[in-house]
């Protein structure tokens, strides 16, 4: 086995070694730790508690190898509806057992796991990439260990491709032009990445100056010293980071710099901004158009020309569709994917984004990348029709900020009738519940249906079919409880506010109605119903049977929050957060909370109205918990925004872990 100095050690595990050229095992490498780590044969039941590390897996198309995760692990799909073991901070050493896994990877911040799982008769890898070079070289082991060597190059070089097109854009920015660019960490204090990780590479490589406060390490604390001197001009977080972001930033002295005076502050997906992974090159583009957005425009110098890229077949089955396909171009040095439908003839559609349109050639659906988002949607029209040659006089095209990688294809038909359903979707930023949530944004769309049916509609079947369709997708929603994005404790999505549909006039047999209790209509709301729902998880990773702790997180619950009353010190929360998240792996306490969540909905919309008994369950759970009579339960969950159901709900788990500790409740 070869060795390799210190701190980089651990990385050379990409540099693999096999017992002869035909047979990659044994393989041996050493991991974070200095561990030597032998793998005698292709793991097939791997514990993963890295996030990252879990992206990559997935990614190189290893998903099937992989048993239990975090409750972070979301995201890609292929990782949402797998078993958890926990979230990263305390992973349940029980549940990484009960997995009965051949292989476990962990990071080197996981030493009470490793302790745990002493004796366990398997290898115990830690993998924790801490800067992009380090991630580069943990695609490459894992693309070996698995035998995606070539999916990890590809990996590699789209990384590198976003990389070399970002330098292109930013790269003649002269420092004194550079914007100073902090990466806002923290839940009750200000803190930020150290001067050795990933995220302030990634700042550097987007064009912006991130600080240098002398310290080192994954989460560094600021203090308001520093936070002055360092003066950010713009300050980024992740979704879950808005809260206290703009709580501890609008404090005297700390709202006393140009990105919080100016308004400055961004958010990102944290599966972008939290791993050093798969998608580091693409998030670097989205961060560089977000300060340099005039470097990302049409005009800007440098541009290599726009052009096609590829393009993927679709096999729709429709006599009338002459050509189908999702096409794949560089537009403004970005990334966009086009879903394009040619028509055999010119024909009548109903557009939601541009009203009934007549003789129309291609229909279709254009993904904008985030880096596109700051310009004109007339603009990017025009951009993208003329990439993809179509005349605008004759094209009706949705715009959505979902990704086509992700489109939906579906297909229903009965005797000989047939529709085809081609749906994008995305509900994690702007899902709104229609009639509660204020109404902010108007175009482009995020969930989008272009609808095609062998049969001929008539302008009111059109019509009808919109109605239907729009029917669906709420069902979709609500049964996968997708929240809004505004109030996500209190409410369920109806819809993104932004969506749109597009209905083709289609030609066979006239029909006049495609209403729900039409058999038309039946197979539209069916295609779109499972549209959605495939679409949701493509891009958001949401299943249905999701863990109870990813639905606190999407609610705004996030359990760290819920043991702060537990515990007076961070050490002590963690371990009261590893208990909380070990009962909520018990399938008896996961179905008291989602019980109590699924009782929330309904008291929120008035479908029931006494829950007085709920209050003794909620006592009785405490009891079990506790070990021991509970008289009352402690206010324990907080927040009054809280849904009285859920805070009881709540309030009835950490009472009883309270008791169970050894401290006193209430008398």
């Amino acid at each position: 086995m070869v060795r390799f100095p210190r701190p980089l050690a651990w990385a050379a595990a990409a540099l693999l070694l096999a017992t002869s050229a035909l047979a990659a095992y044994p393989v041996r490498f050493e991991d974070a730790s200095g561990r030597e780590v032998v793998l005698r044969a292709p793991p097939e039941r791997v514990v993963c508690v890295v996030p990252a590390v879990t992206e990559m897996i997935v990614r190189l198309g290893a998903a099937d190898r992989l048993r239990a995760v975090t409750w972070h692990d979301t995201y890609p799909p292929g990782a949402a509806g797998k078993p958890v073991v926990g979230g990263f901070s305390s992973p349940s050493a029980a549940a990484v057992r009960a997995a009965r896994p051949d292989l476990v990877i962990l990071s080197p911040l996981h030493r009470g796991l490793r302790e745990a799982l002493a004796g366990l008769g398997c290898p115990l890898a830690e993998l924790g990439p801490r800067t992009l070079a380090e991630a580069r070289q943990t695609l490459e082991l894992l693309g070996r260990v698995f035998g995606r060597e070539a999916e990890a190059e590809e990996l590699i070089a789209k990384n590198d491709g976003y990389f070399r097109a970002v330098e292109a854009r930013v790269g003649g920015i002269p420092p004194e032009r550079r914007l100073r660019v902090m990466r806002f960490m923290g839940r009750d204090a200000v803190m930020t990445p150290g001067d050795d990780s990933f995220q302030n590479e990634i700042i550097r490589r987007a064009g912006g100056v991130p600080p240098r406060l002398g310290k080192t390490g994954a989460v560094v604390p600021v203090t308001l010293e520093e936070w002055q001197a360092f003066d950010p001009q713009v300050v980024y977080g992740c979704g879950t980071d808005r809260e206290p972001l703009e709580r501890l930033l609008h404090r005297p002295g700390w709202r006393d710099v140009e990105a919080v005076r100016e308004g400055r502050l961004r958010f990102f997906p944290c599966v972008l901004t939290c791993r050093a992974a798969t998608n580091t090159g693409y998030f670097t583009a989205w961060l560089a158009s977000a300060l340099y957005p005039d470097r990302f425009s049409p005009g800007a110098p440098g541009l290599a020309p726009d052009a096609v890229v590829s393009e993927r077949p679709l096999d729709l089955g429709l006599e009338y569709v002459a050509r189908a396909r999702v096409v794949e171009s560089r537009i403004l040095d970005q990334v966009h994917r086009t879903l394009v439908v040619d028509l055999a003839e010119p024909m009548a559609v109903l557009s939601t984004l541009e009203g009934p349109r007549s003789g129309v050639a291609t229909v279709g659906n254009h993904g904008l990348p985030p880096p596109s988002w700051h310009l004109d949607l007339g603009d990017m029209r025009r951009l993208a029709l003329g990439v993809l040659g179509l005349d605008p006089g004759t094209t009706s095209l949705l715009f959505t900020g979902a990704d086509l990688a992700n489109l939906s294809v579906q297909r229903r038909s009965f005797r000989d009738l047939a529709v085809v359903a081609l749906v994008t979707a995305g509900v994690r930023s702007n899902a709104v519940r229609t009639s509660r949530d204020e109404g902010r944004y108007y175009e482009p769309g995020t969930i989008n249906v272009v609808l095609l049916a062998n049969a001929r509609l008539s302008p009111r079947a059109m019509a009808r079919a919109v109605v239907t369709a729009t029917e669906a997708k709420t069902a979709a929603l609500q049964d996968l409880d997708v929240r809004s994005a505004y109030r996500p404790r209190r409410w369920q999505a109806t819809g993104t506010g932004t969506d749109n549909v597009i209905v083709v006039e289609g030609r066979g047999v006239p029909i006049d109605n495609a209403g729900g209790h039409t058999r038309m209509g039946q197979l539209i709301a069916g295609a779109v119903y499972a549209g959605v729902r495939e679409a949701v998880l493509r891009q958001n990773g949401i299943v249905a049977g999701r863990s109870v702790l990813v639905r606190l997180h999407e609610r705004r619950i996030p359990p760290y929050r819920l043991v702060q009353a537990l515990a007076p010190d961070p050490a002590g929360r963690r371990e009261r957060l590893g208990e909380l998240e070990e009962l909520l792996l018990d399938p008896r306490y996961a179905g008291f909370l989602e019980g109590a969540m699924a009782l929330a909905d309904g008291v929120e919309r008035g479908q029931v109205t006494d829950t007085a008994w709920f209050e003794d369950q909620c006592r009785a759970v405490a009891a079990e918990i506790a070990g021991r009579p509970v008289p009352r339960l402690e206010p324990l969950a907080g927040d009054p925004d809280l849904p009285p159901v859920l805070r009881s709900a709540l309030d009835a788990l950490l009472t009883g872990l309270r008791l169970r500790g050894g401290q006193e409740g209430p008398e």
